[in-house]
């Protein structure tokens, strides 16, 4: 179960490495991801893309703590949404959450589906008609926490990797 309060704010441009990290720490990522000062400069420009295009939020996810008698927060939590207006299903607009991290050590602890209810509920307020997810077929413990949450797995998809 959860143990703290978690809160939803947008990322700020200092929050980026400590996503990175996030993103690094797993099987898949740790290929694919560059952790380390200075950043890489593409995860700056993809920020700011994402940053000026009201369609595209990435999000964090934090608990407050008390440290020597400060409070202050920890980033626990972090993914992507995007509304992606459509012509399919009478000009549907469809929510994609992406990019979804929970810290290591915070795992287990609820902090995940609390991420996802947040931006289920996003997509509702921006009068979305369905909300839609990749993932990794290797990703099978996963898989049984998407099911968990009610979404079915109805499409196959396909990438294709340019770079």
């Amino acid at each position: 179960m959860v143990k703290k309060q978690l809160s939803f704010r947008d990322a700020d441009i200092a929050d980026i490495p400590h996503l990175v990290a996030m993103l690094a720490d797993d099987e898949l990522g740790k290929t694919r991801e560059r952790v380390g000062l200075p950043l890489d400069q593409r995860y700056l420009d993809a920020f700011h893309a994402m940053d000026q295009d009201p369609n595209h939020r990435l999000v964090v996810g934090e608990v407050a703590g008390e440290v020597d008698s400060e409070v202050n927060s920890e980033i626990v939590a972090m993914l992507q949404l995007s509304f992606l207006p459509g012509l399919s299903r009478l000009g549907a607009c469809r929510g994609q959450i992406e990019s979804v991290r929970v810290a290591r050590q915070h795992r287990s602890l609820g902090y995940g589906a609390l991420a996802f209810r947040w931006a289920i509920e996003q997509c509702r307020k921006n009068d979305c008609n369905l909300v839609q997810l990749t993932s990794d077929i290797t990703r099978t413990e996963a898989h049984r926490f998407y099911a968990n949450l009610d979404f079915k797995a109805t499409h196959t998809g396909y990438k294709l990797l340019l770079k």
